[in-house]
């Protein structure tokens, strides 16, 4: 299918917005680091500064722009930064401690097909709780009125969060269905670029938290996805091209730090 001239035209434009505002906008941190200095040079060091406040920002200032602006042909919603609800019943509460549990003990396996219908029984059932879960980053429903949301992470997450990750995920299953039970629901956890590859994506399999299948999509299979068969290949050429038509603003950004 691949892209279209105006989705690559708008893409590279969030890539050209998003580096030239860091570059008006960053200060590398004020940490002393002498001997790294003095071995590496102020102009190496402060392109490892950028970079790591890069990359803790990637997620929102590059991948759910993007993400959101490739989705826009193929969905009839598309929205970042929202809420999948703010009330779940008591019941869903209890059902999805129960899920967790039995994860957490190896009682059973993750099952998100199972784990929806189990909590779609109790969707409105007792009493009513607000809650605020993690905004969603990126919403997307189709014309068939199917939702699908999504928690983008960075491509290594901290496996030590793995768990309140699953959570997350069972809480906005019970938020959407609280406001209507009958709605198609499917919440993901995204990585947009597969650090091991060409080898297979196997971070959280041994955690038996989540559901391969259906609560995890890495990589080309996310981009793919949003944005139809061949994305993933594009966007690539897209930084690529991007990268090209900067480099001599990202080097003359960086040659100052050598004064």
């Amino acid at each position: 299918m691949g892209l279209t001239n105006e989705q690559i035209i708008n893409t590279e434009q969030v890539l050209k917005d998003s580096l030239r505002y860091k570059f008006n906008n960053y200060s590398p941190e004020p940490a002393s680091m002498p001997f790294h200095t003095r071995l590496l040079g102020k102009d190496r060091m402060a392109l490892f500064s950028f970079i790591h406040s890069l990359n803790t920002t990637f997620g929102t200032t590059v991948f759910e722009p993007v993400a959101e602006a490739l989705a826009k042909p193929r969905f009839k919603n598309t929205q970042t930064h929202t809420k999948s609800g703010k009330l779940i019943s008591e019941a869903a509460l209890f059902e999805i401690q129960k899920i967790m549990n039995n994860l957490e003990t190896t009682t059973t396996s993750p099952n998100k097909m199972a784990e929806i219908e189990s909590i779609r029984k109790v969707c409105q059932t007792g009493q009513t709780r607000k809650v605020k879960p993690t905004l969603v980053d990126l919403l997307l429903e189709t014309s068939e009125n199917e939702l699908f949301l999504f928690d983008l992470k960075t491509a290594k997450p901290n496996a030590g969060g793995f768990k309140e990750y699953k959570r997350t995920l069972l809480e906005w299953v019970a938020a959407a269905l609280f406001l209507n039970p009958n709605a198609k629901v499917n919440t993901l956890i995204a990585i947009p670029y597969n650090p091991y590859e060409p080898e297979p994506y196997e971070r959280w399999t041994i955690m038996g938290m989540l559901d391969m299948k259906y609560e995890l999509k890495v990589a080309e299979e996310f981009w793919d996805f949003i944005g139809g068969q061949g994305t993933y290949k594009e966007l690539l050429d897209c930084f690529e091209r991007v990268g090209i038509e900067l480099r001599d603003e990202i080097d003359q950004y960086f040659i100052r730090f050598n004064k």
